[in-house]
C-alpha cells in the first residue's frame, strides 16, 4: 500500500467478489438470526411463567429473582472464555455445541423437580448460552468488511427481539394450556432442529478485505505477527472499549428487565389482565427490532458518506440511550395505566437497542485475530447485569409491594443515562483502533 493510498482507496479498488459476500454469506447469517431467536425464547420461559412457576413451587418474588439471577451465575465466565476460545477454534463447531447443550439444559426441569432443579439447570443454561451473542456475531461479521456489517450485525440482533416476540403469544399458549414445563419442551425442540439444519447449512467465513477494512499504518519495524495478534490487554484499555462495554452492559440491564419482571410488572403492578401482559411485553421488543433497523441504516449511510465512527456509531448509540433513559425517568411523574405502559414501551425499546452499536464499534477496534476474544470479554462484562437485576428487583418488590417496580425502572432509567454520558465521551474507534 502506497502512502497515499487508504483504506477507503483499497475497497474502491477491490473486486466486487471482494466486496459482495454472496448468498452463503446471508445463508449464514440468516441460521445466526435463527440461533439467536431459540436462545432469546429459551430465556422468556421464566419471565412469561412467573406467576405459574412462583405458585407452582411458592417461591417469594425474593427467590424467584434468585433463580433467575442463577441463569447468569456462569454465563458471563463462559461468554468470556469461549469468546477467547473462538479465536483458535471454528466457531461453527462452539455453535452447534451451545444449541445442543441448551436443549439438554431444558430437560431435567421438564422432567419435574423442585426450586433446586430449578436453579441447577438454569445455571447449566446460562453457561451454554453466555457465548451464543459474540460468538455469532463473529461468525456474521467474518463475511462481511467493516463498511457492510451494519446490517448483518442488526439482523443477528434483531433475533433476540423476533425470539421473544414469537416466544411470547406461542410459549404463553402453550404454558397457559400445557404448563410451564410443556413449554421447555418446546424450546428444546427447536434447539435440536436448529443444531441438525446447522449441521447442514453452518459456515465459517473470513472476507477477503477483513484484514484491510481500517487498520491504520503499521511502522515497518512492527513483526506482522504482533501486529495480527495484539495483547488483549491493548484492547481493553482503550477507552472506546470501555465506554462501549459500559454503555451495553446498561442495555443489558434494559433487556433482563424486561424478560423477567416486565411480565409481571404489566400484570401485578399496573393492572393489566394476564392475556394482556402476554400480549403488551411483545410490544418493546416490536419498538426495539424497528430502532435496530432504523439505527443500522443509518449508522451505514453515514458512514458511506465519511461520517466518523464516533458520530456514526458512539453519537447514535448515545441518543438512543439518552431517549430510553427519558422515558424511563418519566414513568413515576406520569398517571393512568395506559400512560405509564406506553413510557415503559419506549423506554425499555429504546434501552435494549445498543447492542449492535456496541459488537460492530468493537469489532472494528480489534483485529480480526482478537476479535473474538474482545467480543467474548466485554459481553462477560456486560452480562453480570443480568445476574444482579432480577434479584434486585425481587428484592425491591418484597419490600415495596408494587411500588418496587416503578423503582426497578427509574434505576433502570438513570443507569441508561449514565450508558448514554460513556457513549458520547468514551467511543471512537478511530482514535483507538488497535494493529
Amino acid at each position: 500500500m502506497t502512502a497515499a493510498e487508504t483504506p477507503a482507496t483499497q475497497l474502491a479498488k477491490a473486486s466486487p467478489a471482494a466486496q459482495d459476500p454472496g448468498i452463503r454469506a446471508w445463508i449464514v447469517t440468516g441460521m445466526l438470526v435463527v440461533f439467536m431467536m431459540v436462545n432469546f425464547a429459551d430465556k422468556s420461559v421464566l419471565g412469561l411463567a412467573a406467576d405459574e412457576i412462583r405458585q407452582d413451587m411458592g417461591l417469594s418474588a425474593t427467590e424467584f429473582g434468585l433463580a433467575n439471577s442463577a441463569f447468569f451465575l456462569l454465563f458471563s465466565v463462559s461468554a468470556g472464555a469461549v469468546g477467547l476460545l473462538a479465536d483458535r477454534v471454528r466457531p461453527k463447531w462452539l455453535l452447534l455445541t451451545m444449541a445442543v447443550l441448551w436443549s439438554v439444559a431444558q430437560t431435567p426441569s421438564a422432567l419435574g423437580g423442585g426450586l433446586a432443579v430449578l436453579i441447577g439447570t438454569r445455571i447449566l443454561l446460562g453457561a451454554a448460552e453466555g457465548p451464543a451473542f459474540p460468538v455469532a456475531q463473529q461468525t456474521a461479521m467474518s463475511w462481511f468488511p467493516n463498511h457492510r456489517r451494519n446490517l448483518p450485525g442488526a439482523l443477528v440482533t434483531l433475533g433476540v427481539t423476533l425470539g421473544v416476540i414469537t416466544a411470547a403469544p406461542g410459549l404463553g399458549w402453550v404454558i397457559d394450556h400445557h404448563g410451564w414445563r410443556a413449554a421447555l419442551w418446546v424450546v428444546a425442540a427447536a434447539g435440536v432442529l436448529w443444531a441438525l439444519l446447522w449441521v447442514l447449512l453452518g459456515a465459517d467465513g473470513r472476507h477477503p478485505t477483513d484484514e484491510t477494512d481500517s487498520p491504520p499504518p503499521r511502522s515497518a519495524d512492527v513483526p506482522a505477527t504482533s501486529a495480527a495478534k495484539p495483547a488483549y490487554r491493548r484492547i481493553f484499555g482503550t477507552r472506546t472499549w470501555i465506554g462501549t462495554t459500559a454503555a451495553y452492559f446498561t442495555t443489558y440491564w434494559a433487556v433482563a428487565l424486561t424478560l423477567v419482571w416486565l411480565p409481571s410488572y404489566l400484570h401485578n403492578g399496573l393492572g393489566h389482565s394476564s392475556a394482556a401482559s402476554t400480549k403488551l411485553v411483545a410490544l418493546p421488543w416490536v419498538l426495539g427490532a424497528l430502532v435496530l433497523l432504523g439505527q443500522a441504516a443509518l449508522t451505514g449511510w453515514l458512514m458511506r458518506r465519511g461520517v466518523s465512527s464516533r458520530w456514526a456509531r458512539g453519537r447514535v448509540g448515545g441518543i438512543l440511550l439518552f431517549l430510553g433513559a427519558v422515558a424511563c425517568l418519566t414513568v413515576p411523574l406520569v398517571d393512568g395505566t395506559g400512560s405509564k405502559t406506553a413510557l415503559l414501551v419506549v423506554g425499555f425499546g429504546l434501552g435494549g437497542s445498543f447492542a449492535t452499536v456496541a459488537v460492530t464499534t468493537v469489532s472494528e477496534l480489534a483485529p480480526p485475530a482478537r476479535r473474538g476474544g474482545a467480543l467474548g470479554t466485554m459481553n462477560a462484562t456486560v452480562t453480570t447485569a443480568g445476574l444482579l437485576a432480577p434479584a434486585l428487583v425481587g428484592r425491591l418488590v418484597d419490600t415495596q409491594g408494587a411500588t418496587g417496580y416503578q423503582s426497578a425502572v427509574v434505576l433502570t432509567g438513570v443507569l441508561l443515562l449514565l450508558g448514554a454520558l460513556a457513549a458520547f465521551t468514551l467511543i471512537d474507534p478511530d482514535r483507538d483502533a488497535v494493529t
